[in-house]
């Protein structure tokens, strides 16, 4: 039921979303938002508005045979998993309250992460619509013997916030704060507009 309740607040979220802006480095996903959204990062509703830097979060695991392959190599499924935690807690940091992943836009699996190799999973929040947030996660293989890092995953989620009976509730505007929170934020707006483009034709 949270599942589908989130499905529809994150479809809701397009026509509130894509007239949301950022005004002042401020992102929100109420409708004038970019009139609303002050230096204080709060929006229609009188929330206070979080950094992208508040969100921000990084996992680390070592890689054993369990997680792995015949070939040694971590499996995909495992990946997921963890890229799963990695954003719901970016998105968990944001809102402060419950959240249940909606979609999960694409997933790209650059190079293998070996047995033995730590997994480093970075997150934090993209872009706030109403109730729902996109949120990225990049992953990297870290050898354990020489610090060397290699990009492995990248993927792009949507959480939505929900309230301690799994019913939808507003998030946070987001504050940006630098030139690549804004273009994270301009990216997440595209990745919707082709989204909700896709839903379409498919019904």
């Amino acid at each position: 039921m949270a599942a589908k309740k989130a499905e529809k607040s994150a479809a809701k979220d397009t026509s509130n979303g894509a007239r949301g802006g950022t005004h002042l480095g401020v992102n929100n996903g109420v409708k004038n938002g970019g009139k609303n959204g002050g230096k204080n990062g709060t929006n229609g509703s009188g929330m206070t508005g979080r950094p992208v830097s508040a969100s921000r979060t990084e996992m680390v695991e070592v890689v054993l045979p369990q997680d792995a392959n015949v070939l040694g190599n971590m499996l995909g499924g495992r990946v997921m998993h963890l890229v799963d935690i990695a954003g719901a807690i970016a998105a968990h940091r944001h809102a402060r309250s419950h959240v249940v992943t909606a979609s999960l836009d694409h997933v790209d699996f650059r190079n293998p992460i070996r047995v033995g190799e730590l997994i480093v999973l970075q997150s934090s929040v993209n872009r706030v619509f109403h109730t729902s947030m996109e949120v990225g996660v990049k992953v990297f293989s870290e050898s354990a013997l020489t610090g060397e890092r290699k990009h492995t995953t990248s993927a792009y989620l949507t959480f939505v916030a929900v309230d301690s009976e799994g019913h939808p509730r507003v998030a946070p505007p987001l504050i940006l704060e630098t030139a690549d929170d804004r273009r994270r934020s301009k990216g997440a707006l595209k990745r919707r507009s082709l989204r909700m483009a896709q839903r379409k034709s498919e019904v």
